[in-house]
């Protein structure tokens, strides 16, 4: 872990919007998805919430410049469970939906808690999700197309939210808990543990202030423990199989 790296890291982490998100509702295409996923790490998103059409749509990690190391993805069974879970959290939901009583995209004030629902490439947004969306917002367009892209929709209204937190002051301190910066830091800075720690099932051991564990030795020592104690398990599973053929 070089310094420049770790202050590249914390500075990232500082930035992060835990009161932003979006939500898609069934957007299928990988394109579509990886654009948005990139561009909600750039404005500083943590996290997105996604309804998948099938189980066969993923967010694929070849396609998305590397976002997927930075963005977590939470799936929903479906978009009014989705929806219900950004509003238990205090979130306004804002549907990105040409509708009478949608107002300009730049009118809505994202300096609030908020979610921005994009619809599928195709159908746009859900007449359910329609409904439970908080809020309408549009994003004026002068040509004969009717709308953009739904990525490229979705960058245009998230630069906005940006520009609005920016001069709100937003970024310029900490907003992450502390449990969830520490988690994040860990995980950013050690991804070699990090996968021990899975494979293990182990607590994530203490970091020094340069981003290296505190305890290197201690850590050792509990990944050699289990990794006897599953190759006892193993043995022991062999033995009790052979005793009872």
């Amino acid at each position: 872990m070089t310094p420049e790296r770790l202050e590249r890291i914390q500075t990232t982490l500082n930035k992060r919007q835990p009161d932003l998100t979006v939500i898609t509702d069934e957007v299928y295409k990988p394109h579509n998805l990886s654009a948005i996923a990139r561009t909600c790490d750039a404005v500083g998103i943590p996290e997105i919430h996604c309804v998948w059409p099938t189980d066969a749509y993923r967010l694929k990690a070849s396609s998305t410049a590397g976002s997927s190391d930075w963005i977590k993805v939470n799936t929903h069974d479906s978009i009014a469970a989705g929806i219900n879970s950004l509003k238990d959290r205090g979130m306004k939901v804002v549907a990105a939906h040409l509708t009478d009583r949608a107002i300009d995209y730049r009118e809505y004030d994202f300096t609030q808690p908020t979610a921005l629902l994009m619809g599928t490439e195709q159908e746009g947004v859900s007449d359910i999700a329609s409904e439970m969306a908080d809020e309408h917002i549009i994003i004026p367009m002068q040509g004969m197309v009717r709308s953009f892209n739904v990525s490229v929709a979705a960058a245009i209204i998230l630069n906005e939210a940006q520009n609005q937190r920016q001069k709100a002051g937003m970024y310029d301190q900490r907003r992450l808990p502390d449990d969830v910066y520490q988690t994040l830091l860990f995980e950013w800075s050690q991804p070699s543990i990090l996968h021990l720690c899975r494979k293990h099932d182990l607590p994530y051991p203490k970091l020094r202030k340069d981003g290296e564990l505190l305890d290197p030795q201690g850590f050792s020592e509990q990944v050699n423990a289990s990794h006897r104690a599953k190759k006892l398990r193993r043995s022991n599973a062999i033995a009790a199989a052979k005793n009872r053929s």
